[in-house]
């Protein structure tokens, strides 16, 4: 038996009111440091030192990121235990390499593209349920406790930089928890960051040991730190610079 056009109604009306409560519940717990995704609860006290003090960004100079190299995306996958389940459209995708060319001068630039943990984050503003939330220190965040899986922060999103986890997960690691029906992109490794402001990435590290050192990791808001230095020295720019997202994550020589 089909349903009645005032049976839908309800149906539509009833998700509606559940996506609301799950709202109102989502704001209220999406900062709690209990439920932040890709922290341990040993290590919840570090999280009391998160402040808009700083802000965590990367600036990648492009000149040095070899075309074909990967070695950040597998830097990335070994730390959060991301592996292929052999379907590349699947596939989690935290970070990734793309190949640009400009239609001007013909210049060719292989760079790593991962979230940019914007200022103005789309992701977050689409959020229904406060599941995609930035921290104070400019870490945007997805919280798996209250993440359903609608997807719009993928939509929102204007660098691709989001993955949805269709397949069961298996030997997840404590430092990053990911789960099956919800989504998940860069962390910019919190884990290291809350434990030590002086750690880099994985993406960074694995970068340097390949020998091309393209990827810097440091604070923004500091003007004398390493970062903050190569921005300005080279102009970085920032990707979509016209949708005014203010990002953390910077490019030179593009």
């Amino acid at each position: 038996m089909k349903p009645t056009p005032s049976d839908q109604n309800k149906a539509v009306s009833a998700r509606r009111s559940f996506l609301q409560r799950l709202g109102l519940l989502g704001a209220a717990t999406a900062v709690a440091p209990a439920l932040l995704p890709a922290i341990s609860r040993a290590k919840v006290t570090a999280l009391k030192g998160v402040s808009d003090e700083q802000r965590w960004g990367l600036m990648i100079d492009t000149s040095k990121c070899a075309t074909g190299c990967d070695a950040c995306v597998r830097g990335c996958h070994d730390e959060h235990g991301i592996s292929s389940t052999g379907n590349e459209h699947t596939d989690a995708q935290w970070i990734r390499k793309i190949d640009l060319q400009d239609n001007l001068t013909g210049q060719e630039s292989s760079l790593p593209m991962m979230c940019q943990h914007c200022d103005s984050a789309p992701c977050v503003d689409v959020c229904p349920t406060g599941a995609s939330f930035k921290r104070a220190d400019g870490v945007v965040l997805v919280n798996k406790h209250t993440c359903i899986g609608c997807r719009y922060c993928m939509m929102a999103c204007p660098y691709k930089a989001r993955s949805f986890i269709h397949e069961p997960v298996t030997d997840q690691k404590s430092l990053a928890p990911r789960g099956q029906g919800t989504v998940e992109s860069c962390t910019l490794c919190v884990h290291r960051i809350d434990a030590d402001d002086d750690l880099q990435p994985a993406c960074a590290v694995s970068c340097t040991e390949e020998g091309h050192s393209a990827i810097l990791f440091g604070d923004l808001n500091d003007s004398e730190s390493d970062i903050s230095i190569a921005i300005a020295k080279h102009d970085a720019q920032q990707v979509r610079s016209d949708l005014n997202l203010n990002t953390g994550v910077r490019y030179a020589k593009l």
